[in-house]
C-alpha cells in the first residue's frame, strides 16, 4: 500500500484514500462498488478530500451505529461543504436556525423525544395511510399508462412520495406546492458541494424553506386537532413542553419534509432501475408478486437511497482496528456495508429471495434507526405491486445515462426512462386486475415474507380423515433442503391463513415435500381448506422449513411416541435412528387401525421396532411402560394430543437432564389477563431503547408499537418465528418451542407469549 503523509503531519493515508471523492460520478453511480477496494484492503481510512475517516465494513458500521454515546450523531446535519461568507449572510437574513432534530441530537434528549413522538410511526397507525398511498399511485400510473414511454421520476416517483410525506406530516393542501419547490435545496445545502456561485442561490432557497416551514407551523398551531405527525407533535408539546420545544418543532417541520420525501423518492427510483436492469428478477416478481416485500428489502440493500451517514467521536475509540482520537469525524458508508461479503453471500447479486436482506443498514441501526422506515417500505411495496401488475412488460430505455445530484448521503437517479407497448397492457384484456390487491406487510422483517411456489403433485387419502399431500417444485424454484423434525408453513390460498405441517418424506428425496393433514372437527380453517380445496396440480406457497424438534443422533437409544397424526414428524426421525444404527422403539397410538396414517409402510420399514397401541383392540398404551424407567443415554420424542404430552411430561419430570422432547400441534395459551399479569420494561441492548410492556400486552406488540421490527407467524407460541435473544433477566417462558435446557440457558424467548419474571428484561435487539 502506498502511504502519503497528510499536510499537517498527521495520520498517513494511502493513494487510494487520497483519491476518494464522494462527489465524483463513480461514487454516485454505485458507492458500494466504488469503495470495494477498501472493504478488502483498508476498511477504515482517512479521506483528505473531505477530512473524514471512512468506514466501509458491515460490522464496523453497525458497531458505530450501535454506540450512539461514543459516536455522536451531532454532525449528521452539519454542512459537509462550508458556505462562503455571502451564503452565510443570506441564511442569516432569513433567521435560519436549524437546530437539533431526532437525527442529530444526543441522549438523553433524543430518546425522550423519540418516545413521546413515536405513536404515528407504529404499524397500526401507518396502516391508515395505505389507502392514500394506493390511490395516489393508481392515479399517477393512470396518467401515463397508455403513453408507452415516460420518465418515472418526473411522472411519479418524485411527486407521490412527496405528497405522501406532506400528508403524513399533516401539511395543509395549500402549502404543499411551495414545500415541494424547496425540499431539494436542503439536501444540496447539507450533504452536497454546490459551487461558490451556486451557494447563494441554494442559501436563498434554504432560507425560504425555513421561513415557509415556520408559517406552516404557525398555521397548524391555530388548530392542531387534525391528522399528521406535526399536529400530533404540537399536541404532545402541550403535555411535554420541556421535551417538545418550539425550536425543535420548527427544525423538524423542515427536516421531516426532506427525510420523509427524499429517501423514498430516491429508493423507489433506485429499486426500479435495479430490478429492470435484472430482467430475470423482474420477471420473477411479475410471476410471483408475494416476493415484493423481500424484493423491497433486497433493493434497499443493493441500491439504497441513503449511501452514507456521519458521526463524531466523543472520546478516543477504536474502529475496525484503527485507533481514533476524540473529535474524529466519521463517514459511515452504508452502501458499502450492505455489499460486504462477510455478512451477505454473493452481495453483488440482486437476490429477492435472500433470507437476510433486511439486515441491511440503509435505515441505520440502533437508537437512531429511521423512524419512517415502515412508511417507506409501504410505499415501495405499493409501487412495485402496481408496476408488476399493470406494466409487466415495461423495460428501461436502452443506453440512457443515469445522473445524480452529487452529495455524500442521499442518492437516486434524476431520471429513469422506461418504455412499453401500450397494446400489451394486461388491463386491456382483463380490467379485473385493477381490483386485485396484495396485503401490505408493515414492519415485518423479510424472512417471514419469503415464500416459494410449489406444485401439488398429489393429494391422497391415507387414513380416516387424513390426506397425504406431496409437493413438487414449480416455476424452476427448487424445493428447500430440510432435516428430520422440520415443518413448513403452508399458505392456505387467499384465506390469509398459514398453518404449520411436519414433513414426513425422506430428506434425501430433494424432489418432493410430503406432509399429512388430519381434518379436525373444530378446524380453525387450515385443515378444512386442505381437505376441501387442495387438488393435484394446484400451485401453493410455502415458507420454511424450520426445525424446533431435532433428533439427537448422540442418543444410545430412542423412544418415539406418536399419537394419531403426531406420527408425521416421527417418520423421518425414526428412519434416521434406524439408518444410524441407534437402538429404538416406535410406539404408535390411536383409536383404530383405520385412523392410523402410514401404518403399513411403517410396519414394513421398522418391523419389530414398531409397537401399535389401539383402543378398539384393547391394546391401549400405558405410557409409563412405554417410556420405562430412567436410563442414561435414552431420548424420548413425542408428538400427539396434549393430554398424552402432559402425561409424558409428568412421568419424566424428575429425570435428570432433558430426555423428553415434544412437538405440539396446538397452543395452550389463553388471552392475557391483566389482573394476573404485571407490567415490565424491555431494554434493547443493541439500540439503547427502553420499551414498557403493559400487563395486557405481549412483548411482541410492545416492540412493534415502538417501531422495532420482530418477525412472527402463528403468535401462539408454537412456531418459533418470533424468537428474540435475551441478554439479561429472568424469562417467564410460555411457549411450546424451547426445551427445558434452552429455557434454563436463558438466552432466548418467544416474544409473542413469554414475559419477564421481574421488572425488566434486556434483549439483544
Amino acid at each position: 500500500m502506498t502511504t502519503i503523509d497528510t499536510a499537517g503531519g498527521g495520520c498517513p493515508y494511502s493513494a487510494r484514500a487520497a483519491a476518494f471523492n464522494p462527489f465524483e460520478d463513480g461514487y454516485q453511480q454505485d458507492p458500494g462498488a466504488y469503495v470495494a477496494w477498501a472493504r478488502e484492503e483498508e476498511p477504515v481510512f482517512f479521506a483528505p478530500e473531505i477530512g473524514y475517516w471512512v468506514v466501509t465494513r458491515y460490522e464496523d458500521v453497525k458497531a458505530v451505529f450501535r454506540d450512539n454515546h461514543t459516536f455522536s450523531p451531532a454532525i449528521a446535519l452539519e454542512k459537509i461543504t462550508p458556505n462562503g461568507p455571502e451564503a452565510d449572510a443570506v441564511l442569516a437574513s432569513y433567521d435560519y436556525a436549524m437546530n437539533r432534530t431526532l437525527v442529530n441530537e444526543d441522549e438523553p434528549d433524543h430518546m425522550a423525544r423519540r418516545r413521546v413522538l413515536m405513536e404515528p410511526f407504529t404499524p397500526e397507525e401507518l396502516a391508515h395511510h395505505e389507502p392514500m398511498v394506493r390511490r395516489l399511485t393508481r392515479e399517477a400510473v393512470d396518467r401515463f399508462i397508455d403513453s408507452g414511454r415516460v420518465d418515472l421520476v418526473d411522472a411519479m416517483l418524485y411527486e407521490v412520495p412527496l405528497t405522501v410525506a406532506l400528508h403524513f406530516l399533516g401539511v395543509p393542501e395549500e402549502d404543499m406546492d411551495t414545500l415541494r419547490r424547496y425540499s431539494v435545496a436542503h439536501t444540496v445545502n447539507t450533504w452536497g458541494r454546490p459551487a461558490p456561485e451556486e451557494q447563494v442561490r441554494v442559501a436563498h432557497a434554504v432560507g425560504s424553506f425555513w421561513e415557509h416551514s415556520g408559517r406552516v407551523l404557525q398555521k397548524l398551531r391555530k388548530d392542531p386537532s387534525g391528522h399528521g405527525w406535526m399536529p400530533y407533535s404540537i399536541r404532545q408539546q402541550e403535555v411535554h413542553p420541556d421535551v417538545v420545544t418550539d425550536s425543535y418543532l420548527h427544525s423538524m417541520m423542515m427536516a421531516g419534509t426532506v427525510a420523509a420525501h427524499e429517501t423514498t423518492a430516491h429508493a423507489s427510483a433506485n429499486a426500479l432501475r435495479a430490478l429492470l436492469s435484472n430482467r430475470g428478477v423482474w420477471d420473477a416478481l411479475v410471476a410471483d408478486p408475494t416476493l415484493i416485500p423481500n424484493a423491497v428489502e433486497e433493493c434497499l440493500r443493493m441500491s439504497g437511497s441513503v449511501a452514507a451517514w456521519r458521526r463524531i467521536l466523543t472520546a478516543d475509540a477504536t474502529v475496525g482496528g484503527v485507533d481514533l482520537p476524540k473529535g474524529t469525524r466519521l463517514l459511515l458508508v452504508q452502501a458499502s456495508a450492505n455489499r460486504d461479503d462477510r455478512h451477505f453471500d454473493e452481495p453483488d447479486e440482486l437476490d429477492v429471495r435472500r433470507e437476510n436482506a433486511s439486515d441491511h443498514l440503509t435505515f441505520g441501526y440502533g437508537a437512531h434507526q429511521c423512524m419512517g422506515k415502515n412508511l417507506a417500505r409501504m410505499e415501495l411495496q405499493v409501487f412495485l405491486e402496481e408496476f408488476t401488475k399493470r406494466l409487466p412488460h415495461m423495460e428501461l430505455v436502452p443506453e440512457q445515462k443515469f445522473t445524480y445530484v452529487p452529495n455524500t448521503s442521499f442518492r437516486g437517479p434524476e431520471h429513469v426512462w422506461v418504455q412499453w407497448d401500450p397494446q400489451r397492457n394486461p388491463e386491456r384484456a382483463d380490467p379485473g386486475i385493477l381490483s386485485e390487491e396484495l396485503p401490505i406487510r408493515i414492519g415485518e422483517p423479510s424472512r417471514q415474507t419469503i415464500s416459494r411456489p410449489a406444485r401439488v403433485a398429489s393429494v391422497e387419502k391415507v387414513a380416516d380423515a387424513v390426506v397425504r399431500v406431496r409437493l413438487a417444485e414449480a416455476g424452476g424454484v427448487p424445493l428447500p433442503r430440510w432435516t428430520p423434525g422440520s415443518h413448513i408453513d403452508l399458505e392456505c390460498g387467499d384465506t390469509g391463513l398459514s398453518r404449520q405441517y411436519s414433513l414426513c418424506s425422506s430428506p434425501d428425496d430433494t424432489g418432493v415435500l410430503e406432509f399429512a393433514v388430519l381434518r379436525e372437527p373444530e378446524s380453525r380453517g387450515g385443515s378444512a381448506w386442505v381437505h376441501e380445496h387442495l387438488r393435484e396440480g394446484d400451485l401453493v406457497r410455502i415458507r420454511g422449513p424450520r426445525n424446533h424438534f431435532r433428533f439427537d443422533p448422540t442418543h444410545q437409544r430412542a423412544v418415539f411416541v406418536a399419537g394419531g397424526i403426531g406420527v408425521t414428524p416421527m417418520i423421518a426421525m425414526a428412519r434416521q435412528a434406524r439408518d444410524a444404527g441407534i437402538e429404538y422403539d416406535f410406539h404408535y397410538l390411536g383409536r383404530s387401525r383405520s385412523h392410523l396414517a402410514y401404518l403399513d409402510a411403517l410396519a414394513e420399514v421398522h418391523g419389530d421396532n414398531l409397537h401399535v397401541h389401539l383402543s378398539d383392540e384393547g391394546s391401549r398404551a400405558v405410557l409409563a411402560d412405554v417410556v420405562g424407567p430412567y436410563a442414561e443415554g435414552v431420548g424420548i420424542y413425542a408428538c400427539g394430543p396434549q393430554r398424552m404430552l402432559d402425561e409424558l411430561t409428568d412421568l419424566t419430570a424428575d429425570w435428570p437432564g432433558e430426555p423428553l422432547r415434544v412437538e405440539h400441534f396446538e397452543s395452550t395459551l389463553g388471552a392475557l389477563d391483566p389482573r394476573k399479569e404485571h407490567a415490565f420494561v424491555v431494554e434493547l441492548a443493541e439500540s439503547g431503547i427502553s420499551v414498557p410492556v403493559r400487563a395486557d400486552q405481549t412483548v411482541l406488540a410492545a416492540l412493534r408499537g415502538a417501531n422495532v421490527d420482530v418477525q412472527s407467524d402463528c403468535e401462539e407460541g408454537i412456531c418459533g418465528s418470533c424468537e428474540v435473544p435475551v441478554v439479561r433477566g429472568e424469562v417467564d417462558h410460555r411457549d411450546l418451542v424451547l426445551t427445558k435446557a434452552e429455557r434454563d440457558e436463558g438466552t432466548r424467548m418467544m416474544a409473542c407469549c413469554s414475559r419477564a419474571c421481574g421488572d425488566s428484561l434486556v434483549l439483544g435487539l
